[in-house]
């Protein structure tokens, strides 16, 4: 009877573990969690967020999200939160950038005959603008859905890497109809020539060619219906044509279809080389079986989520995080068709190998979001850094921001060159160290964007210099070069006033820029400080925080003036924008990246214990799960990386160091599956809104008393272990040992 008994029992044990088994993947996190749904796409819609609600894959071709038909400071991404009218839908965007372009390829489904001849002055002119209700809106990731009020038209979209997908329900027996605009953009940037084709009953094909931020801007698309367009209408420059083509700088079109049910789908692809290319990328994929693609960009974005697993009893905190974690896969972007080919800004068309990104924001994501993706994503950096060495044999140079395969030359240095530095220093394969280290070199060699007068003088104003091509030199056995860009990246030193205590402006003649008030912002790109001031620049000194230190008299005067930045007055003189001043603690600006590092200067000066504190204070005070839940722009993901990075507890303080330093998580666990299917945790006991101070440290059950982590011991895996309490321990993490 014992017998039965404990064999029975042994039975119902085995039951036990083997559904928990099951409910756990080999790698130990919950194997059917559902990140997606903690994701709200309307966090950083509102405010001055610039991010877009619509549809996307993972760094896909397509951003198919509505336009309002606004060109202010708000309306970057063509979206924001506080407006109620909609223009349409087109299929490229930008996520959280300051300059707005792109919303190529409008189309809007209308249930009546529309005057296209209208001539447009201002938003309220477009004949086929439609009112909403934020109650019949409705997005989350790889979906969108709006239902618009003035056509009784209910709008759905989806995507997948290249082609999107609409799919409009009209109300029975109403006229079904859809309205393209070539001429449609948001002020950002004006069409130079378009045209429009009714290639056959099923397709329109053409492109649009359009100069703004992107100067050269040339979109091929091809949309497909599965039923026969059985009407059309054409109008060049506002006036009515006959034919099946139109061409010109401004050309739209109406067609309409049978009313056989109330559903009408339209699968969309472009291109930046040939029509050929768009309907390449359209036509494997176009099966207009919305629902299905529609799951399966749910899974996607499951699978992409799955990278980090957070655990907390906190919804709102899931919530935030898997939305930044979200944002921040949204950018770069893919540019290059399913052949490989990609147009280059002189017209030339290149071909790679593997993917080739647009929308490289590198002056902001070379901190947080670049280093993120070497850890989610190391094969995806190594298509990033040759995607980048495609634009440096184009131009000479290596990119600065490139946005459609168009460089920009928007903010300033040359921020790629940190990035492979970092790809290399954290052992990323697939791409050429050599060339890489050639086009790095070329480039802080040539007299552009300044560098004569660096190479001159040895400092030019807001260039604090850049270690990373030394070290790169240094790691290649290029000893002269080594030698020579390590004297180089000690420029900031020229820079920095001791009796002031702040970084500044210094003229040709070496005399300093008077008069001086380290409030005054200047938001040119031509001043003292790009989109900031001396409060925030002073402390930019990435590859060498002990001189900076030093320079101040040592860690005492260092972190009491550090301390001072976050408690200051916030008030800002001289011109300025919203871009200089939103997220303010103190005169410390969240909002825009160059104060991105500063919390954890105090980890650097021997104060470890107060970058949790600002850390804390950051984390709690700059992001919400609102619309205006983003104290600033996106920037290409730069904004959320550094959420994603620091409420896990870490920080990748100088890129090219390929180390992070620990601050404060807020999870109770944290969970990174690596590519190498092994798995990094990081593990805060006691962790609450109140216990924010490490205690204690160990990493892998040996004691951990130092406050950085290196690369390679993140991707050998294991466990770090971390003891939180309510006061700091000032003990803790002071050891000389850190990773650099």
């Amino acid at each position: 009877m014992i017998r039965r008994y404990c064999t029975f029992l042994s039975l119902v044990l085995f039951l036990i573990s083997f559904k928990k088994a099951e409910q756990e993947n080999v790698q130990g996190f919950p194997k059917k969690q559902k990140s997606a749904i903690y994701v709200d796409p309307f966090i950083g819609t509102g405010g001055h967020g610039h991010t877009f609600p619509g549809t996307s894959r993972p760094f896909g071709m397509l951003q198919l999200s509505p336009d309002n038909g606004l060109s202010g400071w708000d309306w970057c991404s063509g979206y924001h939160y506080s407006d109620s009218l909609v223009a349409g839908f087109s299929h490229s965007h930008l996520s959280g950038t300051r300059i707005g372009d792109l919303a190529d390829i409008l189309l809007m489904p209308v249930n009546k005959k529309i005057d296209l001849t209208t001539q447009v002055k201002e938003r309220n002119d477009i004949p086929y603008l439609s009112g909403y209700s934020r109650n019949n809106e409705t997005a989350r990731p790889g979906y969108y859905q709006l239902y618009l009020q003035d056509f009784d038209v209910n709008v759905e979209l989806t995507a997948t890497t290249r082609p999107g997908y609409h799919h409009y329900t009209f109300r029975e027996g109403e006229r079904q109809s859809v309205i393209i605009d070539f001429g449609f953009a948001i002020n950002w940037d004006n069409s130079t020539q378009t045209s429009i084709k009714i290639e056959d009953e099923n397709t329109i094909t053409g492109y649009r060619h359009s100069t703004g931020w992107a100067k050269n801007q040339k979109v091929f698309f091809v949309a497909k219906f599965p039923r026969p367009i059985t009407e059309s209408e054409l109008y060049s420059a506002g006036e009515a044509v006959s034919g099946s083509q139109v061409s010109n700088n401004k050309t739209s079109a109406q067609l309409y279809f049978r009313k056989e049910n109330k559903e009408l789908q339209v699968a969309v692809a472009l291109s930046s080389v040939s029509l050929k290319n768009a309907k390449e990328n359209l036509d494997s994929d176009a099966n207009f079986d919305f629902e299905n693609i529609k799951t399966k960009s749910n899974r996607v974005w499951e699978k992409a989520l799955s990278d980090i697993i957070v655990e907390t009893p906190v919804d709102s905190l899931k919530t935030i995080f898997y939305t930044l974690l979200y944002h921040s896969n949204l950018s770069p972007v893919t540019f290059s068709d399913k052949n490989g080919e990609f147009r280059l800004q002189n017209d030339s068309i290149a071909k790679a190998g593997g993917i080739t990104y647009s929308t490289l924001s590198l002056w902001d994501t070379f901190r947080a979001e670049n280093p993120l993706l070497t850890i989610t994503d190391p094969g995806r950096t190594s298509d990033i850094i040759n995607s980048m060495l495609a634009y440096y044999e184009e131009s000479g140079s290596l990119p600065v921001w490139t946005l459609y395969g168009n460089e920009t030359n928007t903010m300033t240095g040359y921020h790629s060159i940190p990035v492979i530095a970092e790809a290399y220093f954290k052992g990323i394969k697939g791409f050429d160290a050599e060339k890489a280290y050639e086009a790095m070199k070329n480039t802080m060699m040539q007299d552009q964007r300044s560098l004569k007068e660096y190479k001159k003088n040895g400092y030019v104003p807001y260039d604090f210099g850049n270690k990373s091509v030394a070290q790169m030199a240094k790691a290649l056995c290029e000893e002269e070069d080594y030698q020579y860009f390590l004297k180089r990246f000690e420029g900031y030193k020229k820079h920095f006033d001791p009796e002031t205590g702040f970084m500044r402006g210094k003229s040709s003649d070496g005399n300093w820029h008077t008069p001086f008030d380290p409030k005054h912002s200047q938001h040119r790109v031509n001043t003292d400080y790009t989109e900031g001031n001396a409060w925030q620049h002073s402390w930019f000194v990435l590859h060498q925080p002990e001189g900076l230190i030093e320079f101040h008299g040592g860690e005492e005067p260092f972190t009491e003036k550090l301390e001072q930045l976050f408690n200051e007055s916030s008030e800002i003189t001289g011109e300025h924008t919203s871009a200089d001043t939103s997220g303010l603690i103190g005169q410390y600006a969240h909002g825009n990246e160059p104060s991105h590092h500063i919390a954890y200067l105090f980890n650097k000066a021997g104060k470890p214990w107060l970058t949790p504190y600002y850390v804390h204070k950051i984390l709690n005070t700059q992001y919400n799960t609102s619309p205006n839940g983003l104290s600033g722009n996106e920037d290409a993901g730069q904004m959320s990386a550094w959420y994603v990075f620091s409420a896990m507890g870490l920080y990748p303080f100088n890129p090219a160091g390929a180390s992070y330093e620990i601050g404060s998580p807020i999870f109770q666990k944290s969970t990174i599956n690596l590519e190498n299917e092994t798995q990094c945790t990081i593990e805060a006991e006691n962790v609450s809104p109140e216990n924010f101070y490490i205690q204690s440290a160990k990493l892998n059950g040996e004691e951990f008393n130092q406050t950085s982590i290196s690369h390679k011991q993140i991707l050998e895996g294991g466990k770090l272990e971390l003891t939180m309490g309510s006061e700091p321990n000032k003990n803790w993490g002071v050891a000389k040992n850190n990773q650099d």
